[in-house]
């Protein structure tokens, strides 16, 4: 499995992440020729080396002309705009919930929905091309896993459209609500909102540097200077996926013959509760040929003792038996498609760094049927359709 290692710990912006991924291999000339559909004129991307202290990164810049008016832009018209284009399916989705978590996290600082936010003039532009350059970049790049170090800490104040606030900006700081942090403490802006809400929905998980084999490595260069390399590095490789463990597992069974059927329910969601797996029912012939049921219960072993208490306190048995067994599971992840129903997760299986089986979340088919009054199958139907087309 390709992975992307994305080294934020000297900070994260759209310009930054951008000339990353063409320092680590994207085409420049290829993200022009795709970002050029657009429709956003006015502009020009510059792209140079530069040594940003002591290490040689790729700045890129967009470069306005001076001459050309830039109108404020709304979410939807910047949607609009990506939904019209020729890119990937992915490219658009990735590219348009980026801009759909700037706006809602810019909506609730400054009390608006996210439909009320204005890009302003200059940012709108800039914003446009490092989001959406950013997905064109990965797709470059074979769309690999993001891993994200924690971000760094930084204080002091910024000017801005609304005044001087406070670093992180709020935006900044709602975006990265449940994303680790790692103490800098360097005084400016180390992480705009916009590469907040890049890495945010880019990045599968946040933590140190994964094992794995880098093949290439890439610097994007920051404007501003702190007396440490203002630089986002990443790094390029296949991750070290050993096939997984057997895990070992404890099933604890008991046969009943004697319980008021409905309790079932309650004991099943208790046994959840209390760190099951799994829970099912057999149906078996007990002795003098009576009808019975055998609950069984596959769980971690730590958790025995707890079950075995709801077991005994739930149902009518007097006993229950254990066995220990070894299985051995996908690596499970989630992503998000947007359908014409709504967003539905899709539950993703792998092996070795391969998709084994994808499958839309049972709960969020079910709600957007309900809401929508459509039947459970279009919704699912039209989740998995979205997700194999964004792997197209």
């Amino acid at each position: 499995m390709k992975i992307a290692y994305f080294d934020c710990f000297m900070g994260i912006s759209g310009d930054m992440s951008l000339g990353a991924l063409i320092d680590a291999g994207a085409d420049p000339e290829r993200l022009r020729k795709e970002l050029a559909g657009l429709g956003v004129g006015g502009y020009r991307i510059a792209a140079e080396r530069k040594v940003v202290e002591f290490i040689e990164a790729t700045d890129i810049s967009v470069v306005l002309a001076d001459h050309h008016h830039h109108p404020h832009r709304r979410l939807h018209e910047i949607l609009e705009a990506i939904d019209k284009t020729s890119l990937s399916a992915r490219v658009k989705q990735t590219a348009g919930a980026i801009f759909r978590r700037l706006a809602a996290a810019e909506g609730k600082v400054h009390g608006r929905s996210p439909e009320e936010v204005h890009f302003h003039e200059v940012g709108a532009v800039d914003a446009i091309v490092d989001i959406v350059g950013t997905a064109v970049c990965l797709e470059m790049l074979g769309w690999p896993k993001v891993v994200a170090s924690p971000m760094p800490t930084f204080h002091g104040y910024v000017n801005g459209a609304h005044g001087t606030i406070p670093l992180p900006a709020p935006a900044t700081a709602e975006i990265l609500c449940g994303v680790p942090w790692k103490k800098l403490d360097v005084e400016g802006e180390l992480v705009t909102p916009t590469g907040a809400a890049i890495i945010r929905e880019i990045a599968a998980e946040f933590g140190p540097l994964p094992a794995m084999t880098v093949e290439r490595v890439g610097y994007g260069a920051g404007k501003s200077r702190f007396g440490i390399p203002n630089a986002l590095r990443v790094m390029i490789g296949e991750a070290a996926c050993p096939a997984p463990a057997a895990q070992e597992a404890l099933v604890i069974e008991t046969n009943i013959d004697d319980l008021n059927p409905q309790f079932y329910e309650l004991a099943m969601e208790r046994l959840f509760a209390a760190g099951a797996h799994d829970v099912f029912l057999t149906p078996i012939q007990m002795k003098k040929n009576r009808p019975g049921t055998l609950l069984s219960v596959i769980c971690d072993p730590k958790h025995a003792d707890a079950l075995v208490d709801v077991l005994l306190a739930e149902t009518s048995t007097l006993g229950v038996r254990m066995s220990r067994w070894e299985r051995v599971c996908l690596e499970r992840r989630w992503e998000e498609v947007a359908t014409e129903f709504g967003p539905v997760r899709i539950k993703v299986g792998e092996r070795s760094g391969r998709m084994i089986n994808a499958s839309p979340e049972y709960e969020d088919c079910k709600q957007a049927a309900k809401e929508r009054g459509v039947a459970i199958k279009q919704v699912h139907e039209s989740a998995l359709a979205r997700f194999r087309d964004g792997r197209s």
